[in-house]
């Protein structure tokens, strides 16, 4: 009898989803990427298919785990947020074979002083390669945004950035003396990235606060059942009198 020969398998091909190195090289660079990531977020948070992401690698090419890159931010239209839809899980890395081969619409990369002009033409050249449609960059240290253009060519350089429109999430750009300042489609102002903090900071007081008041409420009502027990008053005209049920002001009676 004649055996046949298997062929040899291929080995798994790995995507790592991480390089060891850190988000932001600096605290600035790191609140940039925050702020522009967290506000996109915010002005598609009702839409299910718009995938926003910060520092995700991405891979365009299945079984090339060498072509990649790591926006700092990148929007996916036309994908699920959050979880791939192949695994039903968070996306470690964004293979665009496993998302019907969407590439990625529209990047923000935020500069650092280590950033090298050859590291950068790389990422406009692979940016270009691989489909997307808009690609933006801005310098906070040197208060300049620069952006490009998918024409039937390729990315052409947009030539006035103030006042620019992105034509997909319709954001508009207004670069003044104090930074780069990002508009919503209505017309408001998307917050920085210290607004973000001081109003959520200012919102978990607000929260605390309301907690607080609710207690103190809950204990005035408490302390006044016996009072008005004393007063010879029905259970039906003190419930009527702090706004409770019967069953509450029973309740409360016997604790």
């Amino acid at each position: 009898m004649v055996s046949q020969i298997q062929p040899p398998t291929q080995p798994e091909v790995i995507y790592p989803d991480s390089d060891g190195q850190p988000v932001a090289n600096n605290t600035i660079q790191f609140g940039w990427i925050v702020e522009i990531k967290q506000n996109i977020e915010w002005l598609f948070a009702d839409e299910p298919n718009v995938f926003v992401a910060g520092d995700l690698f991405w891979y365009p090419v299945e079984g090339r785990n060498k072509i990649v890159n790591d926006p700092d931010v990148m929007v996916v239209l036309g994908r699920p947020k959050g979880v791939g839809v192949a695994r039903r899980r968070h996306r470690l890395c964004y293979q665009q074979w496993k998302e019907e081969g969407i590439a990625p619409q529209v990047v923000f990369e935020i500069l650092s002083p280590s950033n090298t002009q050859t590291e950068m033409d790389k990422k406009l050249l692979f940016y270009d390669r691989y489909g997307v449609e808009e690609y933006y960059i801005y310098d906070p240290e040197k208060n300049n945004l620069c952006g490009w253009l998918r024409s039937k060519d390729g990315l052409d350089v947009i030539p006035q950035m103030a006042d620019w429109v992105s034509p997909l999430l319709k954001i508009r750009f207004v670069p003044s003396s104090e930074g780069l300042q990002l508009y919503r489609p209505d017309g408001e102002r998307f917050l920085t990235y210290t607004e973000i903090s001081r109003n959520a900071e200012q919102e978990r007081q607000r929260a605390e606060q309301e907690r607080q008041r609710a207690e103190q409420a809950e204990q005035a009502r408490r302390d006044a059942i016996p009072r008005l027990l004393q007063m010879n008053l029905s259970i039906e005209q003190i419930a009527q009198a702090l706004g409770l049920s019967v069953e509450e002001v029973r309740t409360l009676a016997q604790e």
